[in-house]
C-alpha cells in the first residue's frame, strides 16, 4: 500500500534477529495450514478465548492463530487448547525450520521476532490480492484504513472473524459476521467493496504459496 497506515490494534513487541527470511510452504502445506488456522480461530468462538491467546486484539488474533497452526498438535496441545475431543484437520507436516515460522515475523528493520505490529504485518509479511472477495481463500486477511485508525479481519471462508481490540468481563471482543451482512452495514466505512476507499483490500500471508 502507498497510503499512510495508522495503527489501531497492533502492539510493537520484542525484536529478535533470527537470520535469513523464510521461504514458502508448498501448495499442499499451505492448504493444510489454512485448515488449521481457521479451525483454531473458530475454537475461540465455540470454546471461549484460550489463555494461550495473550494479546487480545485484531493482529494478536492473527499472530496467535498462525503460531498455533505451526505448533505440533499432539495430545498435550489438544488438551491445553480444549480440542482433545474435537474433529481436527490432518496434521501439518513441516520441517523444523518451517515450524519456527510461526514465531518468526519480519520487522521493517529486517529483523525477525515473535511479535509484530499490524502495520508491519501488512507491509512486511503479506501480499496484496485485490479488493474483491473472489480472490480470497480461508485464512486470508482484510485490512481497513480509516485515516486515524486501522483494523484487521480474517476471511474464514463462510464468514469473517475479527477482534474489536477491547474486551470486558462480559464481552471478549470476538465477532463473527457474514460477508452479506458486512456488505449491508449502515456504517459504509466497513463494507468490503471496491467502491469503499476505507477498505484497503484482501491480503495473503507471504509464507503461503497457494
Amino acid at each position: 500500500m502507498n497510503r499512510r497506515i495508522f495503527l489501531l490494534c497492533g502492539v510493537v513487541g520484542i525484536t529478535t534477529l533470527l537470520g535469513n527470511p523464510p521461504s514458502q510452504l508448498t501448495p499442499a502445506q499451505s492448504q493444510r495450514f489454512r485448515q488449521w488456522m481457521v479451525r483454531i480461530i473458530a475454537a475461540q468462538f465455540t470454546s471461549g478465548p484460550t489463555p494461550k491467546w495473550e494479546q487480545r486484539d485484531c493482529v494478536g488474533l492473527v499472530r496467535f492463530a498462525v503460531a498455533q497452526s505451526f505448533h505440533v498438535h499432539d495430545a498435550p496441545w489438544k488438551k491445553a487448547s480444549s480440542l482433545a475431543w474435537s474433529p481436527l484437520p490432518p496434521e501439518l507436516i513441516l520441517t523444523s525450520t518451517q515450524r519456527a515460522w510461526g514465531q518468526r515475523w519480519k520487522h521493517v528493520d529486517g529483523t525477525y521476532g515473535a511479535y509484530i505490529s499490524a502495520l508491519e504485518l501488512i507491509q512486511e509479511n503479506t501480499r496484496f490480492l485485490g479488493k474483491e472477495s473472489t480472490f480470497a481463500q480461508a485464512g486470508d486477511l482484510l485490512f481497513y484504513d480509516q485515516g486515524e485508525a486501522q483494523h484487521l479481519m480474517v476471511w474464514m471462508g463462510n464468514f469473517i472473524a475479527y477482534h474489536t481490540g477491547t474486551s470486558t468481563p462480559t464481552d471478549n471482543g470476538l465477532r463473527a459476521v457474514s460477508l452479506q451482512s458486512l456488505l449491508q452495514w449502515r456504517d459504509t466505512r466497513w463494507q468490503p467493496t471496491v467502491q469503499n476507499p476505507n477498505f484497503a483490500g484482501f491480503y495473503r500471508l507471504n509464507f503461503l504459496s497457494a
